[in-house]
């Protein structure tokens, strides 16, 4: 695969701390999002390099590889493990390093690779035989609104100029993480592909507030049907219910619907529960004569 320049995607030097890199990432990750870039196409992707260069800079042991072994970084343990066999069988024929820009030159007699790294990568002169290393594993934030994640329906995303058709279970959670095989990096030399990672980031309700698969939202009771009892209308996932009130209905009552919540993941037909709580309301601007009865109450109670 074609090397990536992660410092430059950030716009930070090699030398820079992590601390450093963290306020990049940052800086870049509100500056590109999708989210707050409608109309900029390139927003998602160039969002999404901007993920995958904090991925690996961000963590100080890919860090350190990457910057030794540049876009074969992800092979480094098997290039170590080569390399410590090799030396135990000999060593170098010469002083063979990684260059700065991410792969490597020889510095044996004739100036060519040696056959210690020809077996690894492949000949320069078509002997020797070639490693078999397993693709790049991708990583990917799939937006979804939560009405969206509520319902089995499929997306395209667009992973490193892929286009990808996937269908979205209902149920799946924010942060939520799953995998699929062999849609990532191509091998190396006939090996198998890597994998690709789909992060759910799945936006906020004005509505209800999910805790599981159970939704919990609060509705207005005005205080006459709170105390005499009556009826109320709310709002679920599939349409306004009407629900009895009993008399007497205090201030944080909650009343829970059996089945009224979110889907459960990968469970079809299965439904947490709609947590419904009540918020009494104490009427305002009250005539003269509402007063009087409320008067007459107080003197009753």
């Amino acid at each position: 695969m074609a090397y990536i320049d992660y410092y430059k995607i950030l716009g930070i030097d090699k030398s820079a701390s992590q601390d450093d890199i963290k306020k990049a990432f940052k800086k870049l990750a509100r500056k590109y999002h999708p989210d707050l870039n409608p109309d900029d196409p390139n927003a998602k992707q160039r969002f999404q390099e901007i993920n995958e260069a904090n991925e690996v800079l961000g963590d100080p042991e890919k860090r350190k590889k990457y910057d030794q072994y540049g876009e074969n970084w992800k092979h480094a343990d098997e290039f170590e493990a080569q390399k410590q066999r090799y030396q135990q069988q000999g060593g170098f024929e010469g002083g063979t390093h990684w260059s700065s820009e991410g792969g490597f030159s020889g510095m044996g007699g004739d100036g060519e690779f040696s056959d210690f790294f020809e077996s690894l990568f492949g000949s320069r002169r078509g002997r020797g035989r070639s490693a078999v290393f397993r693709g790049q594993d991708y990583n990917a934030e799939l937006h979804l609104s939560f009405r969206d994640a509520a319902q089995t329906h499929k997306q395209v995303l667009s992973v490193n100029g892929k286009n990808i058709r996937i269908t979205v279970p209902a149920g799946v959670a924010d942060g939520q993480t799953i995998k699929l095989k062999g849609q990532g990096g191509p091998g190396v030399n006939g090996g198998p592909a890597g994998d690709l990672y789909i992060t759910f980031v799945i936006a906020e309700d004005p509505v209800f507030k999910r805790l599981g698969n159970d939704l919990y939202v609060t509705t207005s009771l005005n205080l006459y049907t709170a105390v005499l009892g009556g009826e109320q209308v709310i709002d679920t996932m599939s349409g306004k219910v009407k629900l009895k009130v009993k008399p007497g209905t205090q201030n944080g009552a909650k009343v829970r619907l059996k089945g009224k919540g979110f889907p459960v993941y990968k469970e079809e037909g299965k439904f947490g529960d709609l947590i419904v709580t009540y918020s009494v309301e104490v009427p305002t601007h009250l005539t003269e004569k509402q007063k009087e009865l409320f008067q007459e109450l107080q003197k009753l109670s």
